[in-house]
C-alpha cells in the first residue's frame, strides 16, 4: 500500500520491540530506520542485496537490524544476541500486525556494507533488513516469481514432528 507510516507509528513499533526479553537483560539489538523518501531509508534501501531491492522499494519503512556481539564489558561473547533480536522483532511483528502493517524481515542485506556505512563498531554486526507498510498493495506490480509466490492459496510448512522431540533429537 502506498499509505504512508508515521515516525509515531515507527516509534510504536520501536516501543514494542524494547520490551522484549534478552539474556542478562542485554538489549543487544540496535535499529536503523528510515522513512520512505528519507537520506536514511535510501541508505538502507543500497544495502539490500538485488533481488530485494527488486520488491522493497515499494515499503513505506525500512529498518537495518543489528546486534552487539559481546557481554557489556566486551570480555565475552554473546551468544544470544542474535537469538535476542530475533524476540524483539517478534515483538514488533505482533505490534505490526496489530497495527495493520505488514512486515518483511530479509537476510538479503550486505551486512559489511551496511555495518560500513552505518558506522557500526567492529563488536555489532548487522544481520537482517526489514520493511514495513500496510496491507493493501496490487500483487500485480511485483515480478512474476514474487507474484506466484505472494498470491499461493496454501502456504506450507513443516511438520511438528520434523522439528520437535520429545527425547534425543532425530534426522
Amino acid at each position: 500500500s502506498d499509505k504512508d507510516i508515521s515516525e509515531k507509528e515507527v516509534k510504536t513499533l520501536l516501543e514494542a520491540g524494547r520490551w522484549a526479553p534478552s539474556s542478562s537483560n542485554q538489549q543487544p539489538w540496535r535499529i536503523i530506520w528510515g522513512i520512505k523518501g528519507s537520506e536514511t531509508y535510501d541508505r538502507i534501501f543500497n544495502c539490500l542485496h538485488k533481488f530485494n531491492k527488486g520488491w522493497a522499494g515499494n515499503a513505506q519503512v525500512l529498518w537495518a537490524c543489528a546486534f552487539k556481539k559481546d557481554m557489556k564489558k566486551g570480555t565475552k561473547e554473546n551468544f544470544h544476541a542474535l537469538h535476542d533480536l530475533g524476540l524483539f522483532m517478534s515483538n514488533v511483528c505482533m505490534q505490526a500486525q496489530s497495527m495493520g502493517i505488514a512486515v518483511h524481515q530479509m537476510a538479503g542485506i550486505d551486512f559489511k556494507e551496511a555495518q560500513k556505512e552505518f558506522n557500526f563498531p567492529e563488536n555489532y554486526h548487522v544481520a537482517t533488513a526489514a520493511a514495513f507498510g500496510y496491507y493493501g498493495g496490487d500483487p500485480n506490480e511485483l515480478d512474476d516469481d514474487l507474484k506466484e509466490e505472494e498470491l499461493k492459496k496454501v502456504r506450507s510448512r513443516k511438520k511438528q514432528s520434523e522439528f520437535a522431540f520429545n527425547g534425543n533429537f532425530q534426522k
